[in-house]
């Protein structure tokens, strides 16, 4: 599991939601929420967006990650 699935799951558990009541109230599939909280699939910003007011968590904590993984750098 990789850092932007385990905050997502945490937050999620926190407030004693389902994976289906998440997916639902960010209008995704279930199946996607458990993508995101595995690792296998990243959020895109649109929808990292979405989990951060349905979850009631910064999206900066969800963005910081997702901007560094998808952003290519130079190698020095």
């Amino acid at each position: 599991m990789n850092k932007i699935g385990q905050t997502i799951k945490t937050a999620r558990e926190l407030r004693n939601m389902t994976q289906d009541e998440l997916a639902q109230k960010v209008r995704v599939g279930a199946t996607t929420i458990e993508k995101y909280e595995s690792g296998e699939q990243i959020p895109s910003s649109q929808t990292i967006l979405k989990l951060s007011t349905v979850l009631d968590i910064p999206a900066s904590e969800l963005l910081e990650y997702h901007k560094v993984h998808t952003t290519s750098s130079p190698i020095d």
